[in-house]
């Protein structure tokens, strides 16, 4: 049962409030009394009362003093105020410390009752919500490490997450990226391993590492954004103690690289610099780590601009143009033979190339293009590398150029399937079919419907539609001609409809009906 105590400085109403409340009925009962508020708050400790009924107009401490008093020490109390008096400024005080419950002398015991019940009901549902929302959120705190770690996938792969998704997440995840400067680090186990190995390098990392943010795993590798350290030799150091670590727990040696500082908008870029970074572990050795001042980057020599070539050889393969895939492969070796940079600089470059290349590699074929690169660290001449890259990106290309094909030839076959069903509406046409029911461009779609069929989308909706008369013709003998072109799409225009008619069939429906096979 709840605990009560009444406060009140007139004994009457104290001792016959007292006596004439059923307070077992109501799910209380009545521990203590007090006189005023410096006595209710002696008592409050030793009597622990869930619920306080008090005068508001006591000597020494009133009711407005009390409840003020003994919200800030007993948060969990609630109060019932008694008062002779009408004025709403009282009420108004007192609902700032949350009561709701505001009595007006002479009340009597079923007044009282009401109001204990109330209360209570109150307290109750406080408390199933505080219940509700304590599950909520441990719930959410066991979903939270999954939802960062697909964020984080996410934004490094698809392209349409930008600033927006960024200040969206950081405060849901309740942390400072969009004006934060961070380091990405990535970490390759180099032997054979599973999940569980990049899990646990994960936990060794987020114990032993300062800063860390956000992790992920993509492409069988861990990621992990850092916040920008001012010590940069720590975090090398830190970074070494976790590969130490790792390997001394698990016999597995890691590789890893560290990107240089941005902004976490620019986390896609830092990325690709991680990876270039990573991926000249070829030259360098696996079991180390490694950073911008390990890398001779190719695209810091005059003339060679890695990141813009690796665009845009990677944009003409997902187009899917072979032709124009190989002669930009072709200018780019055509550059590196002209410029005669040093040896491991063009090794470097290639290397780059290749690894944007794998950037836009299909799912399925990503592992095998990676195991390929090894073979690069075996060429030791410039037409031997172009051949290599050339292979990949015509084998890339003509992935790219299968599926366009097969997508176009999909979205062909419904729009044959569209008029073959509305034929006979007057209103079909290519803009309608684009915009009502394939929601695609009118213009794009024109183009690819004649690269398929080899026509252009009138002709063969008009060729249709006069086959199908045609058809109707054989089968229904004397029909007049303004009902063919009302039954096949020409509304109703009986000399448009002949025009039609007869360059497709080289006669008149007329003469089709008397000569027609």
């Amino acid at each position: 049962m709840y605990k009560v105590m009444l406060v009140d400085d007139e004994r009457v109403i104290l001792e016959g409030i007292s006596q004439v409340v059923d307070w077992a009925a109501a799910g209380t009962e009545l521990v203590d009394t007090a006189r005023n508020g410096v006595e209710a708050l002696g008592k409050i400790e030793s009597a622990k009362p869930d619920i306080i009924i008090t005068d508001i107009s006591m000597p020494g401490l009133d009711g407005l003093g009390l409840i003020e008093k003994a919200s800030e020490a007993y948060p969990a109390v609630r109060f019932i105020m008694l008062s002779g008096y009408k004025e709403f400024e009282y009420a108004r005080k007192a609902m700032q410390y949350g009561v709701k419950h505001y009595l007006l002398k002479p009340c009597n015991e079923n007044q009282i009752h009401d109001a204990l019940i109330e209360l209570l009901q109150e307290r109750q549902d406080a408390q199933v919500k505080e219940h509700a929302a304590g599950e909520i959120k441990q719930r959410l705190q066991r979903v939270l490490p999954h939802v960062k770690e697909q964020f984080l996938l996410e934004f490094m792969t698809n392209r349409t997450y930008g600033p927006m998704d960024l200040e969206y997440y950081q405060e849901l995840f309740n942390l400072e990226l969009q004006q934060k400067s961070v380091r990405l680090l990535l970490l390759r186990i180099v032997e054979e391993h599973d999940y569980s190995h990049l899990f646990a390098i994960k936990n060794i990392a987020a114990d032993l590492l300062p800063g860390v943010l956000l992790s992920t795993t993509i492409e069988g590798k861990l990621l992990i954004v850092l916040a920008d350290s001012a010590d940069l030799p720590e975090l090398h150091e830190r970074i070494e103690t976790v590969r130490q670590a790792f390997i001394r727990l698990y016999k597995l040696e890691v590789t890893a690289a560290l990107s240089e500082a941005d902004h976490m908008i620019q986390s896609r870029r830092l990325y690709r610099e991680a990876l270039q970074y990573l991926n000249h572990r070829f030259f360098i050795g696996e079991g180390q780590l490694i950073t911008k001042n390990d890398v001779v980057l190719a695209g810091e020599c005059s003339g060679v601009h890695i990141e813009r070539d690796a665009e845009q050889l990677c944009q003409l393969i997902k187009s899917g143009n072979t032709e124009e895939a190989a002669a930009e492969v072709e200018r780019l070796f055509e550059q590196l033979k002209e410029l005669k940079l040093d040896t491991e600089v063009t090794r470097a470059y290639v290397v780059q190339l290749y690894s944007a290349m794998i950037q836009v590699c299909p799912p399925e074929e990503a592992t095998d293009f990676t195991q390929r690169m090894t073979e690069l660290t075996h060429m030791d001449t410039l037409p031997a590398l172009k051949t290599f890259v050339a292979d990949s990106a015509a084998r890339l290309t003509a992935g790219y150029y299968k599926n366009h094909i097969s997508r176009q030839s999909s979205a062909v076959e419904k729009m044959m399937d569209i008029v073959d069903r509305h034929y006979g509406e007057a209103d079909l046409s290519l803009s309608g079919v684009a915009h009502q029911m394939l929601y695609m461009n009118p213009d794009y779609l024109g183009k690819i419907f004649k690269k398929v069929t080899g026509e252009n989308f009138s002709n063969y909706v008009n060729r249709m539609r006069i086959e199908r008369a045609c058809e109707h013709i054989r089968r229904g003998g004397d029909v007049k001609v303004f009902e063919l072109a009302e039954l096949f799409g020409f509304g109703g225009n009986s000399q448009y409809f002949s025009q039609v008619f007869k360059k497709w069939t080289g006669m008149t429906p007329t003469e089709f009906r008397k000569f027609g096979i």
